[in-house]
């Protein structure tokens, strides 16, 4: 870029675009950069040249570099072309993104903060889709918290509220209704398509499927290839994304008009993937409300009930169990395991946490899981992946206490997950091992300010999700359910981990025991296993088991000695389950099938302990 980059005026307006210190640039500084745009007859060239550059750069920089990079997007700004927004957009993705190892440190930090407030301001779809994106893939706070608030801008600017911009950015990156996209690559058919949850890149030559890429075309279309990768990477990254947002929507009691619903849920290439397979409601006066699941034939959408009968109201809402009886819930999850239907996560199956007396009597706050032990490592990683931000645990000044903060309900309600740092014995470790968990709390938003409420004033749907987040926290990552846990152990955490392997049921305890309850029948062992009230009871051939539900941990009968198991991933087979986002479920199928046929057990490890 030697000659773009000595043309004259550019180097003055490249220093000058490397002085700004703020995000904002004062108003000196602006009409000084205007005139050196003036100065500079390739000035604008020379901008754009250096942030496609770093576009394709998809690394990080150094502090220098974001320095200038963010004058730059303050240069670009001063444009007002669809071409300018555009790049724009792709500097404020690239900016914010961070590698999968660091997911909390930015390519370029300061950039990204500047070019995700000028994008705000601009015109047309690619900033309500760039930043609706990055809305629930940046994990920097800093960042993060610009992308929110320039969305709450974008909205109120268009008439719109946070839940709708998000909503209304997905992009469909051209696929048609079936979620495919056809590009000719010379002799060949290229085809981009959703499958599941992830995209796939097929070929064929007249109309003949290919195994793979051509090997010509690695040498001849080498560019159009890249270009049909990085809109697989780019639809995988989309579905991700959708896959979180559409989750949210049920802490939100939101409501969609028929056309509305079927556009965005239904036909939407990438929405529709998870749309298709949920549980919806539909009304016509927005009293009385019918489930169902979507269904097309000749007259378009509908939704089909329990019944068989088509509902077709005027609005549509998603469908939660804590709206529904009972009775219609366990109707429903026959349903889902009858048709063989995989949701693209819990929601016949969800598990619902209404309010205690006990919380009723704190008020202010949640006790529910507090007192837990968690690996905290783990803990830390599933709470920035389920959407909380948290300061990160460890032994230095402020580091022995954290706050794990998510909105729900549309960004109107946030709740507030306490924990703090479990010292170790040895004062030469300092890394962070275990936490223990403390209050939940919740505030209203208030503006741009939150208000501390009471438990009481919480709507349900927001108290049941929040709560849900958390119990998986505990569920997942406490050390009562690691199996390898009680041979290194310590001491002080001996008693917690005997309390917890086998106490009472959480309630995703009591969904996974329905679960079960419907699956086992299914199953070759049906004639070995008994479902109680905590446990799976198995029978071997050598020993009989019982499989505490909660914590997946194993105690053989009679005299209650532990058994430790590590499963490898995928024993349960060919077996259907109605969602996956539930590891523990899987866990215990697997343990169950395993024991069932304890005389075929060949790991020494096992047998060891099965011969005690």
């Amino acid at each position: 870029m030697g000659d773009v980059l000595a043309a004259p005026g550019v180097p003055e307006l490249l220093t000058h675009c490397a002085s700004l210190d703020k995000p904002a640039p004062p108003a000196k500084w602006l009409r000084v950069l205007d005139e050196r745009l003036t100065t500079a007859a390739d000035g604008a060239k020379a901008v754009r040249a250096v942030l496609e550059a770093f576009t394709a750069h998809r690394r990080r920089v150094h502090e220098d570099s974001d320095r200038l990079l963010r004058g730059l997007v303050w240069a670009l700004s001063r444009e007002s072309d669809e071409a300018a927004t555009d790049l724009l957009a792709r500097v404020t993705a690239t900016a914010s993104a961070a590698p999968r190892q660091a997911s909390g440190f930015p390519h370029a930090q300061r950039t990204a903060i500047a070019a995700v407030q000028l994008l705000a301001g601009r015109d047309g779809e690619a900033p309500v889709r760039t930043l609706a994106r990055l809305a629930v893939t940046v994990k920097n706070k800093a960042v993060r918290a610009r992308v929110q608030s320039a969305l709450a801008h974008l909205g109120a600017s268009r008439g719109w509220s946070l839940s709708e911009v998000m909503g209304l950015a997905v992009d469909d990156h051209g696929l048609d209704s079936t979620g495919s996209r056809l590009t000719e690559v010379g002799p060949y058919e290229a085809t981009v398509r959703v499958v599941g949850e992830k995209a796939r890149l097929t070929f064929a030559r007249g109309g003949v499927g290919l195994k793979g890429v051509p090997a010509v075309l690695k040498e001849t279309h080498a560019d159009e290839l890249k270009q049909l990768r990085d809109v697989v990477k780019g639809i995988s990254a989309t579905l991700t994304a959708e896959r979180q947002r559409v989750e949210t929507l049920l802490s939100e009691d939101r409501v969609w008009s028929y056309p509305d619903w079927v556009s965005r849920f239904l036909d939407h290439p990438i929405t529709g993937t998870y749309g298709r397979r949920l549980l919806w409601e539909t009304s016509t006066d927005g009293r009385d409300w019918s489930a169902g699941l979507p269904h097309t034939d000749g007259d378009g959408w509908t939704l089909a009930g329990l019944d068989g009968r088509p509902a077709r109201g005027e609005r549509v809402r998603l469908w939660h169990p804590i709206r529904a009886t009972v009775d219609e819930t366990l109707a429903w999850r026959e349903r889902v395991l009858a048709t063989g239907l995989t949701q693209p996560f819990k929601q016949a199956f969800r598990e619902v946490y209404l309010l205690t007396p006990a919380e009723e009597r704190t008020g202010s706050y949640s006790n529910r899981f507090a007192a837990h032990i968690l690996r905290y490592r783990q803990a830390n990683a599933l709470m920035r992946a389920r959407g909380w931000q948290a300061g990160y645990l460890g032994t230095w000044d402020g580091g022995y206490d954290s706050e794990a903060t998510k909105l729900f309900g549309g960004g109107a309600w946030r709740a507030s997950f306490h924990h703090q740092l479990v010292d170790t014995d040895d004062p030469r470790d300092y890394d962070a091992h275990y936490c223990s968990t403390d209050q939940v709390r919740f505030a209203r938003s208030d503006g741009t300010t939150w208000q501390p409420a009471p438990v009481t004033d919480v709507p349900p749907l927001v108290f049941t999700e929040a709560m849900r987040d958390v119990d998986l926290f505990v569920g997942v990552t406490s050390i009562a359910t690691d199996p390898q846990w009680a041979d290194r152990g310590e001491d002080r955490f001996r008693d917690y981990w005997h309390r917890t392997v086998a106490g009472a049921l959480n309630p995703s305890a009591q969904v996974r025991r329905d679960a079960l309850a419907r699956l086992l029948p299914r199953m070759a062992i049906a004639d070995r296993v008994t479902l109680a009230d905590r446990y799976l009871h198995v029978r071997g051939n050598l020993r009989s088991y019982r499989i505490h539900l909660g914590s997946g941990n194993i105690m053989m009968e009679p005299h209650d000695i532990y058994l430790c198991i590590v499963p490898a991933r995928g024993g349960i087979g060919r077996l259907h389950l109605p969602f996956e986002d539930d590891p523990m479920l899987s866990t215990i199928l697997s343990k169950a099938i395993m024991l069932a046929a304890d005389d075929t057990i060949t790991d020494p490890t096992v047998l060891r302990q099965l011969a005690s």
